[in-house]
């Protein structure tokens, strides 16, 4: 089912006149060559044994991202899709749509998403992310949180097509939301989550053994009422092909 982001009780985007200028004007800049002096000190190491996670908050200025964001509400297909669990089918709890390359299809939790074509906005950001981090990224899973009551249950990105060690670059677009890690196996008794902030137009890297030694969640957020944007960049590989190779800032800070 095929969700308008401005339909229902619930926002599902901020979309206003003249967003279309304001994703040309993000388009135009986003084109620019890269300049070295950009990417320094830039990154921020998020301590995670077992696991490998880099945190640029501003990777985006509050002006690209919000034109971005507006983009991106008004111009995808966001379609809500239903889940089995316990022999009941349940509505997931966000919007979301899959975009990227022919035969990048992605299955999870009973669901096989075959991919839309790149849309400008999504291609550029690869571009730029592929420069930075020398990962060819193929595809991205946009979700759309409308509000605090959007959420994501804990999982981790270890589907077989992503390879053994993924490297999944997300960003996150509108209110900030927090992210809980925990241990797969082996959490002591009383042993907190990892929480991060996503502050908006930030850019989180998980990379290494993150996906096979920890789970992820995005807990509801009460009284929140603004619309999150989700974007994670991901490599599907084929059945014979060698897991991506990361940069050095999938593996370190830059």
């Amino acid at each position: 089912m095929v969700a308008s982001p401005g339909s229902g009780d619930r926002a599902a985007g901020i979309v206003h006149q003249g967003a279309a200028g304001m994703a040309q004007r993000f388009l135009r800049i986003w084109h620019h060559p890269v300049m070295a002096s950009e990417l320094d000190n830039s990154w921020q190491e998020i301590e995670l044994p077992g696991g490998a996670l880099q945190l640029w908050p501003g990777f985006l200025r509050p002006a690209e991202a919000s034109a971005l964001q507006q983009e991106l509400a008004a111009g995808l297909a966001w379609q809500v899709d239903r889940v089995r669990l316990f022999g009941r089918e349940h509505p997931i709890p966000r919007q979301h749509q899959w975009y990227g390359d022919e035969e990048t299809s992605y299955r999870w939790s009973g669901l096989e998403m075959q991919p839309l074509p790149w849309t400008p906005e999504l291609a550029a950001l690869r571009d730029r992310l592929q420069m930075m981090t020398r990962v060819g990224f193929n595809s991205v899973l946009a979700n759309l949180y409308r509000d605090g009551q959007d959420s994501m249950g804990w999982h981790a990105d270890d589907e077989p097509e992503l390879g053994r060690q993924p490297v999944i670059a997300s960003i996150s677009l509108g209110a900030e939301r927090d992210l809980l890690l925990r241990r797969k196996t082996g959490r002591a008794r009383g042993e907190r989550s990892v929480k991060l902030r996503l502050p908006h137009g930030s850019l989180l890297l998980m990379s290494g053994d993150t996906q096979h030694n920890w789970q992820h969640a995005l807990p509801r957020r009460a009284r929140l009422n603004e619309p999150r944007i989700n974007l994670t960049f991901r490599r599907i590989q084929a059945a014979t092909s060698k897991p991506a190779v990361s940069i050095a800032a999938a593996s370190s800070p830059a």
